[in-house]
Parts: C-alpha cells; structure tokens; sequence
C-alpha cells in the first residue's frame, strides 16, 4: 500500500511532514482511492506531481494542468534475448537419462554380486 500526500518541496521527503493526504494506492489490487476535489485544488495551486503520480491522477479522471505531462507508457526491453531459456535451442535429454539409468544399473550389480563374497 502507498499513500498519495503533497509534501512541501523543502521538508519532503526527510521529514515526514505531510501537508495533505490525498489517498492511497494498493499496486497489488490496482485499487486507487483518492480525494479527488483536493487533488484538483493542490494542482490549481501549483503542486508538481511526480510521474506515477500523475498517472494515477490521470486515471482518477483528475484535470491535470496543460503543464503537467504524465509520462509516456514504457515498453520493456531485454537485454540479451538469446539468453533467454525459452530461446535456446532443444537439446535431447532422453539419451543421456538413459545413459544415466544404465550406468546406475550395472554399479548397483556389481555391488549385488561383490557382497556375497565377502
């Protein structure tokens, strides 16, 4: 959970001085409750939203001021897809457990027949 507040740009954010709280934000329902008629009040007055902030504004259907630009969606990059596992090229795997099996098979007969002997 996430608090949306306005803080004075002096005391924020070491102080812990809030000036207004506005509502909050739950990122794991994606809910967002917000006093909406007092973020339009604060921004009217010059308050400087941060990015996401601004977004979740935008989503609340508050007027941002014409200077207010809420960033743009980002898209996700990765750095080396060949890396990826889903990306590598299938190896057989079914002749090396049956290689495996065997070798487990022939020591456990020779440790059957090495005990009657002693």
């Amino acid at each position: 959970m996430f608090r949306v507040v306005v803080q004075e740009s002096r005391l924020a954010p070491t102080s812990g001085k809030v000036v207004a709280q506005l509502g909050h934000y739950d990122p794991h329902a994606k809910t967002v409750t917000l006093d909406k008629e007092k973020a339009a009040l604060y921004l009217g007055n010059g308050a400087q939203p941060s990015e996401r902030a601004a977004r979740l504004l935008q989503g609340e259907g508050v007027q941002l001021p014409k200077w207010v630009k809420p960033a743009a969606d980002r898209t996700g990059s990765i750095r080396n897809p060949e890396k990826l596992r889903k990306n590598r090229p299938q190896q057989e795997t079914q002749p090396e457990t049956l290689a495996n099996s065997e070798s487990t098979a022939t020591t456990d007969e020779a440790e059957a027949v090495a005990e009657p002997e002693a």
